[in-house]
């Protein structure tokens, strides 16, 4: 398993947001210490702003620029455009990795998938998910299909990839929740797949099969996967009941579509969040 982080990513906060620093650094220490899974260890890439523009607007990236928070959730801190350009960079370095037959995880923060064509929203500044997507197409890729496991609906990927030729979108995720979209399917390529809050674990696992059963039929030659670990049990920003144990069977069945595949760090705010991430990974080495 390959892992891409860079630690200058826990160099921003604001008191009391749960889109803390920890989730990076205290992962990172369980991730080190452990010895069972195997993991090579690389660094983002450069983020090009031609694949940043195929996603996003000039508008948007040189709103990043300016020293006003986004929104009430989506603070503005020195230096975030670095910080968002370095998460996409990570996605990009993910891509090249799948490409070249290896797994890869993208451990980084600001997370990406709220981040609209024109807004930047919900602890998301650039849509690393849809960027690294759109860069796979315009390299050679004929279907990429983003399967979306984060307990919020990636409503800003949604908005980058509707209809466009050769992706396909899945979001699982709870409704009603934040940010209030994905009650139903959109355009001709964005599948929404609501889930109620407090839905029981085997029904919730039942929901996710699905959706892996119909991205198959979509006969992608390329998963990206938006791994938010926030329909966690005891996750504080949702009403789910997911278990580790859940977080494992979910990275084995992406693992037996036996597709080229990366996945981005999205949602997950639990103390436990380290516990739930080396599970999925042990699951998408079949471990």
């Amino acid at each position: 398993m390959k892992i891409i982080t860079d630690e200058h990513c826990t160099g921003y906060s604001s008191p009391g947001h749960p889109e803390r620093p920890e989730r990076i650094s205290r992962t990172l220490e369980r991730l080190r210490s452990q010895t069972e899974l195997p993991i090579s260890w690389d660094k983002p890439l450069p983020a090009d702003e031609t694949a940043i523009l195929r996603a996003h607007s000039e508008r948007l990236v040189a709103r990043l620029n300016v020293a006003e928070d986004f929104d009430g959730d989506t603070p503005y801190h020195p230096k975030i455009a670095e910080h968002a350009r370095r998460s996409v960079g990570a996605g990009l370095a993910a891509l090249k990795s799948a490409r070249a037959g290896q797994a890869a995880f993208s451990l980084m923060r600001p997370p990406g998938h709220h981040a609209t064509r024109e807004r930047i929203m919900g602890f998301c500044y650039l849509n690393n998910i849809a960027i690294a997507a759109l860069e796979a197409l315009a390299t050679g890729a004929k279907k990429v299909a983003v399967y979306d496991f984060d307990v919020h609906h990636g409503n800003g990927t949604e908005d980058i990839l509707l209809n466009h030729p050769g992706a396909a979108f899945f979001s699982i995720h709870q409704y009603p929740c934040y940010p209030g979209t994905g009650a139903s399917d959109v355009g001709n390529n964005c599948f929404n797949y609501p889930v109620a809050p407090y839905t029981p674990r085997a029904e919730y696992r039942s929901v996710l099969a699905r959706a892996l059963e119909e991205l198959k039929k979509f006969g992608p030659d390329l998963v990206t996967v938006s791994a938010g670990f926030d329909a966690y049990a005891r996750d504080p920003l949702a009403q789910e009941t997911l278990e580790a144990e859940d977080y494992h069977w979910l990275g084995e069945s992406i693992r037996k579509l036996g597709i080229p595949t990366f996945s981005l760090l999205e949602g997950g705010y639990s103390d436990d969040l380290p516990e739930l991430i080396l599970a999925y990974l042990k699951g998408l080495e079949g471990l």
